[in-house]
């Protein structure tokens, strides 16, 4: 186990020295009861509130647009 802990603590020194520091997230538990149901909800919310405003949906075609002409 202390080969394992050195090579770790090795690696993370080095990502250390180029600049890089650690960073811990919290993200949704997707296996929670309830994820999958309140994803569609949220979705549903903003299906409506896209449709209602017609400059997000012509913001968010020109947004497209453009992102597509990063790849090309």
């Amino acid at each position: 186990m202390a080969n394992v802990n050195s090579r770790v603590r090795k690696h993370r020194d080095a990502l250390r020295m180029a600049g890089l520091r650690p960073v811990q997230i919290w993200v949704p538990d997707t296996r929670r009861p309830g994820f999958a149901e309140e994803c569609r909800r949220q979705s549903r919310l903003t299906a409506q509130a896209d449709m209602a405003d017609m400059d997000i949906q012509h913001f968010m075609d020109d947004a497209l647009a453009d992102v597509d002409a990063w790849t090309q």
